[in-house]
């Protein structure tokens, strides 16, 4: 990209004509490299910062929610990129088991109406990997688009040889520690993707279903019932017992008794167990070994079978140890209409007692929304207990924090809480379970390799059918994406530990919480030592945006329309911590409109900027003498330090020189839309609408105090586009590269994070004080609707005697007033006097903060007895607003019978109009002479 000359600065902010050509430049220089021999870590002089990106899927699109999370990470690498690290965002995609099976299944179904069974493992898979191959990664392309500054030499895929030599080692590790084990249990189970799905993928939803209060009849005494309540009514044909407490004084006497099973009228046990809760409904529950997992688990306790009577279709039929307990009219029907022929079968026989209406969590898969099936099945599991040990203590003893720290209650929840991790799965697409099995001899191998032959009796092995779940490979992406399991690996220990992990409180148990027991039991380190958890993006109605729903945003159509910068701001400057983002759908202009607005501005404060600079070169501001610079010079240097300061805290403790952050919560700040406010009010209130208006007549006139005034608009716009361009990176880059004493190559994506310079001083409250009186008499003149173009006369007058001229702490005032009313007059449309005798009449009066008195005559530029009329009855009317307040708060019956928070409120309201009342009184006075 070449630098266009000063008048080839378009009129309008044009995205589309900078943004790509200048994200080519930024790749061809390797700004985005990550060089691991510069790392502390291995010998060696900068400080390493990493992300790990949350790979999308594969065959993924970019949708609102990638867009916020990888703004977020940007922001944060280009910071530490700028500031001196050796920064390292590593991006990737994930293979993503049940989403990619799900679509190839789908393209084969509809031009082939062929199922994957009909094409055969191996073709299938070989169909698969053909189709990421052409069609995966995209979402990485279009990453590029939104400025993401990705090291792109290393991207990874959960399903490359490196990263799949990972997922075996972890296999067998934890194999080999007896950590993972085949069992025979009740798991989630999706009749849609015929799969198994972990207690994390099968998502519970409220829903409003029925409650059917059924009697099982006592055998041998049919004339009394126990009354059984079931959401599920179909699954009664696979009741094994009913249970009571052995507490429950009700039932004692039944217990080690029968009651006959509804419908088919088989026998079956009562059983005392302390499952069944007094409490909840009738105190009886019917218990289903092989269809729900609590039953599983009291079934085991008193050595009951389990039949299975739904299949993995979710279809009614006699699957194992389950003869006779099917009726032929149920047989093959599917499990919703199984329930209702049930029903009607209870009613008909008197059996079915009462329906309630039932509030109830129904499971769902969280990939294709099919109700989840509790099934009895053969699967591999992960003991999380003792994984979970030391991931527990660590956010509890600080050395990993979540941001916002609410969710650390919530992890510390689930931790104390977890179950063991059901990771097989019952597709073809995704890593192959390492097991292989021995007919010849029983012999069951781990292995790290392919075996083909049985390591005990040398006889033919067959492999485990199943695959893993996807994220058993995303739980390893911190340390795989790195190299590991070699530990010799350069990145690996350049950049790991990583640093600060971004993503959605959505899966915090899917993928963090297991990223970090990873980490712990395969590293002994923690991965990361910053969770940050923002928003969800949602529409108006505060709904997630989703497919679905079709209420998502594009963001490549958000790019198209007003550039990625105003995408970036949009969604950085609402990044409050945890905070949902609310966006509509249906107008991006609106939805947009904050970013594309600040670009606008900021675009053209470089055109004003760069436009009246003129011609030859700039001084630095080192050369400058410290006498050579105006008040406005050194109050906008001192609040660029402030603003340098303010940001600081917002993104976090700057890294002490040469050394790590501190263990604790000061590492990252983490409060982007502070940074982006703190930046905004800086370049926009400070530099454009005081220190460029003021310095405008300096920089068309000659000689030292227009160089003074060149030298420190270029110092503190070449800072404010630093501070600015991690988030607006693209239109800062444009502007930066035509600022003066560039050198040729220089990007600013490169250049040096702003320090914090304090040789001229700190003299902000004199410059503040003239801002005060400009800004005062801006606010007289629209108050009193004098005409913009009229000049009108000024005085500004000292307190009286405290603080006067005389004394030591009114002297700066005066001088710098007095020294300065000329930019005054010039910024107000006025005539200014210093400490002057107010002419008698009409005049509106106002006080600074100094306490110096501000008059501005009216005779003559107002119709003065027009406007006492106006003011009087605005008067009037709010002291008759007063009076009925006060009368109000003085109505015992309203003060007793009013919640508290409306009284006060009340008297706040009380308050504020009684303030109003005492000014409004004072303007009157002094205009009319009332």
């Amino acid at each position: 990209m070449t630098t266009p000359s000063l008048d080839s600065l378009s009129t309008q902010f044009d995205p589309v004509a900078i943004e790509r050509p200048i994200y080519e430049r930024w790749r061809a220089a390797g700004v985005f490299t990550a060089r691991a021999e510069r790392s502390r870590r291995v010998g060696g002089d900068r400080e390493p910062f990493t992300i790990v990106i949350p790979p999308p899927n594969v065959t993924a699109v970019l949708h609102m929610g990638h867009g916020l999370d990888n703004v977020a990470q940007d922001v944060l690498m280009r910071w530490r990129r700028m500031a001196g690290d050796e920064a390292l965002w590593v991006p990737g995609t994930d293979h993503a088991g049940i989403a990619t099976q799900n679509v190839v299944e789908k393209l084969i179904w509809n031009t082939e109406k062929k199922t994957r069974f009909d094409v055969g493992r191996a073709e299938f898979v070989k169909r698969t990997e053909t189709f990421v191959r052409e069609t995966g990664g995209e979402i990485l392309r279009q990453l590029e688009a939104i400025g993401s500054s990705c090291d792109w030499s290393r991207t990874a895929y959960t399903l490359s040889p490196e990263l799949s030599r990972a997922v075996r080692e972890a296999f067998v590790r934890l194999y080999e520690k007896g950590l993972v084990y085949r069992g025979h249990r009740v798991i989630h189970w999706c009749p849609r993707c015929l799969t198994s799905l972990s207690d994390e993928e099968a998502e519970p939803h409220e829903t409003t279903g029925k409650l059917y209060h059924i009697a099982y009849p006592l055998a041998g005494n049919p004339a009394r019932s126990l009354v059984v309540a079931t959401t599920r009514p179909e699954t009664m044909l696979g009741d094994v017992a009913v249970a009571v407490n052995p507490k429950d004084e009700r039932y004692r006497d039944v217990v080690g008794r029968r009651v006959l099973l509804p419908i088919v009228n088989i026998e079956i046990p009562i059983i005392a167990d302390d499952y069944a809760d007094p409490a909840f409904g009738t105190g009886v529950v019917k218990i289903t070994p092989a269809h729900d997992a609590n039953d599983f688990e009291v079934g085991m306790r008193h050595a009951l079978p389990t039949p299975v009577i739904i299949d993995e279709h979710a279809v009614v039929r006699e699957v194992s140890e389950a003869r006779g307990r099917v009726p032929d009219e149920l047989r093959g029907l599917d499990r919703f209409e199984a329930r209702e022929r049930v029903v009607e079968r209870l009613r008909a026989s008197g059996q079915l007692l009462k329906v309630d209406a039932h509030q109830h969590a129904v499971r769902r898969c969280y990939r294709c929304d099919t109700v989840v099936e509790p099934r009895l099945s053969d699967q591999w599991f992960v003991r999380m207990k003792p994984l979970a040990e030391p991931a527990l203590q660590a956010v509890r003893d600080g050395t990993i924090r979540i941001v916002p720290d609410r969710w650390e209650g919530v992890y510390v929840h689930w931790m104390e809480n977890i179950r063991d991790w059901n990771i097989s799965r019952q597709l073809w697409w995704g890593h192959r379970i390492p097991v292989w099995y021995c007919d010849a001899c029983g012999t069951q191998t781990a292995s790290r390799t392919d075996i083909d032959r049985c390591p005990t009796c040398a006889g033919a092995v067959r492999q485990d059918e199943d695959v893993l779940d996807t994220w058993f490979s995303s739980w390893l992406w911190p340390l795989s994406t790195l190299g590991w399991p070699d530990a010799n690996a350069q990145d690996y220990r350049a950049f790991y530990p990583t640093d600060v992990l971004v993503t959605g409180p959505d899966i915090l148990f899917f993928w963090v919480a297991r990223m970090i027991m990873a980490g712990y039991f395969f590293d002994g380190r923690h991965p990361f030592h910053t969770v940050f958890l923002h928003g969800i993006v949602r529409d108006t109605q505060h709904r997630k945006m989703s497919k679905s729903l079709a209420n998502g945003i594009d963001p490549l159509d958000v790019v198209n329309l007003y550039g990625a910068d105003a995408l970036r701001w949009t969604v950085v400057s609402g990044m409050g911590l945890g905070v949902d983002q609310i966006l509509d759908p249906t107008n991006l202009e609106q939805s947009f409109s904050p970013g594309r607005n600040f670009a606008t501005k900021l675009w053209n404060i470089g055109r004003f900027l760069l436009g009246n600079l003129g011609g030859g070169s700039v001084l630095p501001l080192a050369e400058l003498e410290a006498g050579s610079l105006t008040r406005a010079d050194r109050w906008i240097l001192s609040r660029l330090n402030d603003a340098i300061a303010s940001i600081e805290t917002a993104l976090g403790a700057p890294r002490p020189p040469g050394g790590a952050w501190p263990e604790g919560s000061a590492r990252l700040g983490m409060r982007l839309d502070a940074y982006a406010e703190v930046a905004r009010r800086f370049v926009w209130d400070e530099v454009a609408d005081w220190y460029v208006e003021v310095s405008k007549g300096r920089l068309g006139e000659s000689g030292s105090d227009r160089d003074t005034a060149r030298a420190v608009l270029v110092h503190v716009f070449d800072r404010a586009l630093r501070l600015l361009h991690p988030i607006v990176p693209f239109i800062t880059e444009a502007l930066w590269q035509r600022l003066p004493g560039r050198r040729e190559g220089e990007l600013l994506a490169a250049a040096e994070w702003p320090g914090r310079d304090e040789r001229f001083g700190v003299t902000e409250r004199e410059f503040e004080e003239v801002r005060a009186a400009v800004t005062t008499i801006r606010r007289l003149r629209a108050e009193y609707a004098v005409p913009p173009g009229t000049l009108v006369d000024v005085i500004l007058s000292p307190p009286g005697h405290t603080a006067g001229i005389g004394s030591a702490d009114g002297r700066w005032v005066e001088a710098a007033l007095r020294e300065e009313a000329s930019l005054i007059g010039r910024l107000t449309r006025s005539r200014v006097a210093i400490a002057g005798t107010a002419p008698a009449g009409a005049a509106a009066h106002a006080v600074l903060p100094s306490h110096w008195s501000v008059v501005v005559p009216l005779e003559g530029l107002i119709d003065v007895g027009r406007e006492c009329e106006r003011q009087r009855g605005e008067l009037a009317n709010l002291e008759k607003q007063l009076t009925s307040l006060g009368a109000r708060l003085e109505n015992a019956n309203f003060l007793s019978r009013a919640k508290p928070e409306v009284v006060e409120a009340e008297r706040a309201k009380h308050r504020e109009w009684s303030a109003r009342r005492l000014v409004l009184a004072e303007k009157v006075k002094a205009l009319c002479g009332d």
